[in-house]
């Protein structure tokens, strides 16, 4: 059986225990006994136990703002330059139509799926790779984590395309922005300890939120589309392989691999634990809202912008950026690329934490961003998500790359590898043994197996249409 328990939790316990008759000198003594990482994370837990004994309201405002994050941080880092150039290239081929009702639906979905992770790393205390190498063995584990680095590699690709892109509009050479880019998020995940570390990066995912008041420079917008979408569905264009194409890119920018072993292993080095779950829950939500925002926004900006405009055979983010400051301007355009360069930098700093975490719980290294630098052995732990970022910063590079079909590629490459990921997930929240009473219920078992379903579908579908498209031509007249 997996040992489920560290010996911080220990150290809770006891001062939940003793808090009435425990000496501090006491209690110091036992936090200061524990490795670097552990001691911080009790430390951590203590003064969220210090607050919780305080009834007055500005304490239990600042209990809350201290457990935010993880959920906030996997929603916001999702909306990355990935998505946003996803959402940018939806609008620009379909308009106001069957994608903003759509991206509502995906808000429960997105929420759905990242809440079992907080449930799942409250519980155990242990990382999603982890979970799954020392359930289910070597060669499951191997599979689980092989599907995780592949598609973080390929995403991390995804933002430095819009990084790039976006810093050109201010004239800052490609090269100088991915050696910049790279250089700031190696030096956050070094240098900075957890709550540090999440602090910082909740700052930067803030400016994400700038894409919702540019809404108010579009000129002449006509509201009633997007009122009308709801009621309609509407698929400009009809249902067709580039339709499937670009459904499966905007379901792997919802929701993908990276988010579940990110989330996990962000609420374990947070330290959260089962009396936290429903404030976990209220910190997912809050993310899924504000993603799904962003998302419409996007797609309405350019809904109501470039599509219907000659873009010239292409629909790359730099000819949507130049009919974008054509119809609105030159501010809100530039406004729109500095969102895209903070949607990368954000995912970037997520996706490399998700990777040394993964990689290191799988290996059975020592792994925490609460580890520090000058412990030798650390650095296992940040060299696999530093060489694929370097890498990935370096393809962007390549004179001539189709960035903005490899964009779309990417994130439908994140829908292949999903089900795979979900099923692991859903079959770790049904272990009585390792979840007791947290297992999941009945309906979302079935809900769970429902968005497994649909994947499947939807992927086989896209299958059919590139390699028999005259047998999916004619399973699509059929609808």
């Amino acid at each position: 059986m997996l040992c489920l328990h560290t010996e911080k939790v220990g150290i809770i316990s006891f001062w939940k225990k003793h808090k009435h008759d425990i000496s501090n000198s006491e209690l110091f003594k036992k936090i200061e006994a524990l490795p670097p990482e552990e001691r911080l994370r009790a430390e951590d837990r203590l003064h969220v136990l210090l607050h919780q004994e305080k009834h007055t309201f500005a304490s239990r405002l600042e209990l809350f703002l201290m457990l935010l994050g993880p959920g906030i941080l996997v929603m916001v880092a999702d909306n990355d330059a990935g998505g946003v150039i996803t959402y940018s290239q939806t609008g620009s081929i379909f308009g106001i139509g069957f994608f903003i009702p759509f991206m509502i639906l995906m808000l429960p979905v997105a929420y759905f799926v990242q809440e079992m992770t907080v449930r799942l790393g409250a519980v155990t205390h242990r990382g999603h790779a982890e979970m799954i190498w020392k359930r289910y063995g070597r060669f499951w584990g191997s599979f689980s984590l092989a599907d995780l680095v592949v598609a973080n590699f390929l995403t991390f690709i995804t933002e430095f395309i819009g990084i790039t892109v976006g810093m050109a509009i201010f004239g800052i050479p490609a090269f100088i922005s991915a050696v910049v880019f790279v250089a700031l998020v190696i030096s956050i995940q070094l240098f900075l300890r957890y709550y540090s570390w999440e602090r910082v990066s909740l700052l930067i995912a803030a400016f994400n939120l700038v894409f919702i008041p540019l809404l108010f420079f579009l000129p002449n917008p006509d509201w009633s589309l997007v009122s009308r979408s709801f009621f309609t569905w509407r698929v400009s264009g009809g249902v067709g392989s580039l339709f499937i194409y670009v459904l499966l890119a905007n379901l792997g920018t919802t929701i993908a691999p990276w988010m579940l072993f990110f989330q996990q292993s962000s609420v374990v080095d947070k330290g959260l634990t089962k009396s936290d779950i429903r404030r976990g829950q209220i910190d997912t939500l809050i993310g899924s809202s504000i993603m799904v925002a962003v998302a419409i926004c996007i797609i309405i900006l350019t809904g109501m912008t470039v599509y219907g405009s000659d873009t010239g055979g292409t629909i790359g983010v730099t000819e949507i950026l130049r009919i974008f400051a054509a119809k609105v301007g030159i501010l809100p355009m530039k406004l729109f690329a500095a969102g895209l360069v903070e949607a990368g930098f954000i995912a970037a700093i997520a996706i490399s934490a998700s990777t040394s975490w993964a990689v290191s719980e799988a290996f059975g290294w020592k792994g925490s961003l609460n580890l520090p630098v000058r412990d030798r052995k650390s650095l296992k732990f940040y060299i696999p998500s530093f060489s694929a970022l370097i890498l990935a910063a370096g393809i962007t590079l390549i004179p001539g790359a189709p960035l903005g079909y490899l964009n779309l590629t990417v994130q439908v490459v994140a829908t292949i590898f999903m089900p795979a990921a979900m099923l692991f997930l859903l079959l770790l929240l049904n272990d009585r043994e390792i979840m007791g009473d947290h297992v999941n219920r009945k309906w979302q078992n079935a809900v769970g197996f429902g968005i497994i379903g649909f994947l499947i579908a939807m992927n086989a579908l896209y299958g059919l249409s590139v390699a028999l498209p005259v047998v999916f031509d004619h399973l699509i007249s059929m609808f």
